[in-house]
């Protein structure tokens, strides 16, 4: 090896010295960090029906242990369906209405209604690809304990019919406030997202226009930050939105409305990237929650709550 030859093998040699230790931290860092997102959720089941293909939202169910009520978005008929975390279904729950068929229903959730100490259903006929909807609507069903055990039931669903104050909107996050008895719509398309509301008490074919309380700006690229679903916790203290790449999470303070939480800035937890994540919800407790997604027998995942 003449003089030459052996100065670049020196130099090779002092370049893998330097890279080597590079190389490994990044490799343990890489790692350590996907065992660390591993551990924030777990894959519990994945859905075990062939009619559940285009699934849009998902809640807890308010008076039965372990169940979780689910839907398709356009396209379906007038149901949902009742599930639990493995993804077996329990049943299907047709639902009747003056005009008989659904939309584009694209988020669904629990909460207090007319009769007290009662739980009921809201599924939020929502969508609007098109943003040609002038009227939006949102179903509102009694929660029945046959829910969870029967095959196959059917009842009647309250229907109030919405209009945005500044023009029609595609929206696929609709969420429950327990404490102000609100309906909370978050609209999904723009750079920055609006913010609705409308008091939970309605009757039948009331006809109302929403309410703009904020306007929210959240970065990412178009469509990736879009946001697909929402939830809100029972005891109304924490609330979630997500798009189809991450999970934003605000604990509530004392005294504060959810959209005034919602201008704050959030906490992102891990997240589980899905085919087309469109469909997040609280346990009854509120110490976790769970995703799935659009696709024929789509995994779903559960996720502890962030400590606040």
């Amino acid at each position: 090896m003449n003089v030459t030859e052996l100065r670049k093998e020196l130099s090779r040699r002092k370049k893998l010295r330097v890279l080597l230790p590079v190389v490994l931290t990044v490799f343990v860092g890489a790692y350590a960090k996907h065992r660390y997102d591993v551990s924030k959720f777990e894959l519990t089941g994945r859905l075990q029906s062939k009619h559940t293909a285009e699934i849009s939202g998902i809640t807890a169910s308010g008076i039965s242990k372990d169940i979780f009520y689910i839907h398709n978005d356009s396209g379906d008929t007038s149901r949902f369906f009742a599930i639990t975390p493995t993804g077996e279904l329990k049943s299907t729950i047709n639902f009747t209405w003056s005009k008989g068929v659904v939309h584009d229903c694209e988020d669904i959730a629990t909460g207090p209604g007319p009769v007290k100490g009662k739980n009921y259903i809201y599924l939020g006929d929502i969508g609007d690809n098109g943003g040609t909807r002038s009227q939006i609507s949102v179903y509102r069903i009694l929660e029945l304990p046959t829910f969870a055990t029967t095959p196959e039931t059917h009842t009647q669903a309250t229907t109030l019919h919405l209009t945005y104050p500044d023009g029609p909107k595609d929206a696929e996050a609709m969420m429950v406030d327990p404490v102000d008895k609100l309906l909370y719509i978050v609209s999904k398309r723009h750079d920055s997202v609006s913010v609705y509301s409308t008091p939970l008490s309605f009757k039948t074919h009331d006809s109302v226009v929403l309410h703009k309380k904020a306007t929210l700006f959240f970065p990412g690229l178009k469509p990736f930050k879009w946001i697909t679903a929402g939830s809100i916790s029972k005891d109304g203290q924490k609330i979630l939105l997500k798009s189809y790449e991450k999970v934003y999470y605000w604990h509530r303070k004392p005294g504060e409305a959810i959209w005034q939480a919602l201008k704050r800035k959030p906490l992102e937890p891990a997240y589980q990237a899905e085919r087309q994540g469109e469909a997040i919800g609280f346990t009854l407790d509120g110490s976790s929650y769970y995703t799935t997604s659009e696709g024929v027998f789509s995994p779903i995942y559960k996720y502890k709550t962030p400590l606040n």
